[in-house]
């Protein structure tokens, strides 16, 4: 059997008895393809995520009801924000010193990683004990946070061991570990739904689901990382002076993305707000795609910003290009399908969000864009930039937001968040072209790719097709358009099957 995502060969092992992850394909062209097929299998994996989630979503409030479905989300809720607090770019700073360091610094960074990560996580889930006890949770909702919080203890501490996965493109086995653990989630939901079982057995399951997931994880990183956790202050430290203005800047953009709507429901009507909150809903799932795009070339990013700076910024230039090519593609699919996908959340009731969805969908190649030269300006520790920008683009959102919701409702909204995320992009492409000059922003490229976005929605629309084929019917004519303006992106004509890529540019 071949393992999926993994390199061929091994590595020798080190004095330490480690082997030295093998990243050497870092620093070969076969790097880049390893990457987009990587981005291929995380979005898949995303969005096998998505639908698991929504299957037991369905059957936990056919088995509870939607008062008790609302005491059980509570403490997922809760959990989650001691997720987010936690995590604090750990993930990312692991993955960028995996990538560049030798094996002796790796054993010794993972060490600390782990450990980090065992003392953090278990002090937030102990906050998050105590506010439901003193919250007046009761004594159910209290064990089930406990239990809970074990299931995230698991979970992160399996996330953090499978960045040493990625940092080799091993992306299938990061893949199938996710998706195996949302799998055993949902099964075991199920089972315990239909055998008549209460809120604490229900929330308990995160425990064995993260639990198969890291046994199945701790293998694969065995060779390369030793397990045992360090306590070592000095160390500690030196992960936590590149992790802290990660976590600052995480935080800037969760209030950023969501003060739009915030703002709305203060300000509007609640049948306003109610709209914009459907179309939040559906642009809150997709806006986690460019991450997962994106983060599959960050080893590269960060083993280029160490030794090759021209090769850097031929990377980032590329990471641009595609992911203007993909956030467009995404956003000619919602311009198809948004009213589809409205009444699969709202129903009938909900078509007012359609048009909201439609400009609310526009800012995701915008994010597409951000993302991609985000990356690049934290690799090259370009902290306060990456703050400002996000910084400029939350008070924009608020100032317009007060100003159109009042008058335009959920559009008016819908318009700021979308200008707001226009600001930040530009904002990061401006920064990233004054620190790495060398990076390229093709003109040609962004109008080619606008023109084949036009061309595909107008045809996906002009269609009387369900909103599913019309979508498929855009991609097609999108891909073929870029094609026959010779700005089909190589790896793309790779992914598609070896597509002739006549006419088009050299990667």
């Amino acid at each position: 059997m071949i393992d999926p995502g993994e390199p061929s060969g091994r590595a020798p092992r080190t004095s330490t008895g480690l082997v030295d992850a093998e990243v050497d394909l870092l620093d070969t062209h076969e790097a880049g393809p390893a990457a987009m097929r990587g981005s291929v299998l995380r979005i898949a994996s995303y969005v096998l995520s998505i639908l698991l989630s929504l299957i037991s979503a369905r059957v936990l409030i056919t088995h509870l009801g939607l008062p008790k479905f609302g005491r059980y989300t509570l403490v997922t809720a809760l959990v989650t924000i001691v997720s987010g607090f936690t995590e604090g770019g750990l993930n990312s700073v692991v993955m960028r010193e995996f990538a560049t360091a030798d094996a002796e610094r790796r054993r010794e960074m993972m060490a600390s990683a782990v450990g980090m990560r065992l003392v953090l996580t278990a002090v937030g889930v102990a906050f998050a004990v105590a506010f439901a006890a003193i919250g007046g949770y009761g004594s159910t909702l209290v064990v089930g946070t406990a239990l809970a919080g074990i299931g995230l203890m698991f979970q992160l501490l399996q996330s953090t061991l499978a960045v040493t996965l990625q940092a080799q493109l091993r992306f299938g086995w990061v893949s199938a570990a996710e998706i195996l653990r949302q799998a055993v989630n949902v099964g075991l939901l199920v089972v315990l739904a239909l055998s008549g079982a209460g809120l604490i057995p229900l929330l308990a399951v995160a425990v064995p689901a993260s639990a198969v997931s890291l046994a199945v994880t701790i293998p694969l990183v065995r060779p390369y990382v030793a397990l045992r956790p360090s306590f070592h202050a000095g160390h500690w430290w030196r992960l936590l002076r590149e992790t802290i203005p990660w976590a600052v800047i995480a935080a800037v953009s969760v209030v950023y993305f969501r003060i739009a709507y915030v703002l709305m429901s203060l300000i509007s009507s609640e049948l306003q707000t109610g709209y914009f909150a459907t179309s939040f809903r559906i642009s809150e799932v997709l806006l986690g795609i460019p991450n997962v795009i994106v983060i599959a070339a960050f080893p590269i990013l960060a083993r280029a910003e160490r030794e090759d700076s021209a090769r850097f910024e031929f990377a980032s230039g590329r990471i641009f290009e595609l992911a203007l090519v993909a956030g467009t593609l995404l956003v000619m699919c919602l311009e198809v399908g948004a009213g589809f996908a409205i009444h699969v959340i709202a129903g009938a009731k909900g078509d007012p969000a359609i048009s909201v969805l439609r400009i609310q969908g526009l800012a995701l190649i915008a994010s597409f864009v951000a993302v991609a030269c985000g990356y690049p300006l934290l690799m090259l520790r370009r902290f306060r930039d990456v703050l400002l920008s996000n910084l400029i683009a939350l008070v924009l959102s608020a100032v317009l937001t007060l100003s159109l919701a009042p008058g335009l409702g959920a559009r008016g909204t819908a318009i700021a968040a979308l200008v707001a995320e226009i600001g930040l992009a530009a904002s990061q492409v401006i920064m990233l072209k004054r620190v790495a000059p060398g990076v390229r922003v093709p003109l040609a490229s962004m109008v080619a790719v606008a023109f084949a976005g036009g061309a595909g929605a107008l045809a996906g629309l002009a269609l009387p097709i369900h909103p599913i084929f019309g979508a498929l019917v855009a991609c097609v004519v999108y891909v073929g358009a870029l094609r026959l303006l010779g700005r089909l992106p190589a790896e793309v004509g790779e992914l598609l099957g070896g597509l002739p890529r006549r006419g088009s540019r050299p990667s």
